[in-house]
């Protein structure tokens, strides 16, 4: 789930581990963006003014969503057994470097799935200003300033779903106890 979110989202990793349910709309639809995981916790403070930003979910993204997150109503999205937020280089070395040898792609960071994203939405033609208000960067040009595109919700949320994520979604693998942990295979 973790991975399907920063893939069609675009967020920062640190975002992502940061983020809580209450972070969520409760259709699952919209992410509001305002903390980030650092390797003390959590901290309100983010890369840029611009990074506070609401980040619309495309609804098949959100469901899987709702069915990750179940009936739990706080804390973490993505939570240590112990409430913490993840660690960013676990989650590099444990989890997606051995994703990518397995599908036979080279070792890259986090940062690889906003690449990803911000290549997606130009394929779709999505507005520039749409798309650096969703990854969190600032306007380009004053114009950019004059757009209210960001505040047309309803908008957002049309573009979101024409432009869709760029991938299937595979079947999503729950997290287990790592006393009830197994062997996973991998699907390619």
């Amino acid at each position: 789930m973790l991975l399907l979110l920063v893939a069609s989202t675009g967020l920062r990793l640190g975002e992502l581990l940061g983020l809580s349910i209450q972070d969520i709309s409760d259709d699952r639809t919209t992410i509001t963006v305002a903390k980030q995981a650092t390797r003390g916790g959590l901290t309100n403070r983010l890369k840029t003014h611009n990074a506070y930003r609401i980040v619309d979910v495309h609804p098949d993204v959100a469901a899987e969503l709702v069915a990750f997150i179940g009936d739990r109503t706080s804390g973490l999205v993505f939570a240590s057994s112990t409430g913490k937020p993840l660690s960013h280089s676990n989650l590099r070395n444990r989890l997606l470097y051995p994703i990518l040898k397995v599908v036979g792609i080279d070792k890259a960071a986090s940062h690889a799935f906003r690449r990803f994203r911000v290549t997606h939405l130009r394929k779709k033609r999505v507005p520039e200003d749409l798309i650096r208000f969703w990854l969190g960067h600032g306007d380009k040009t004053v114009t950019d300033g004059y757009s209210q595109l960001k505040q047309d919700t309803e908008y957002r949320k049309a573009v979101v779903q024409q432009a869709g994520i760029g991938f299937e979604i595979p079947p999503i693998v729950q997290n287990v106890q790592k006393s009830e942990k197994e062997e996973v295979t991998l699907a390619a």
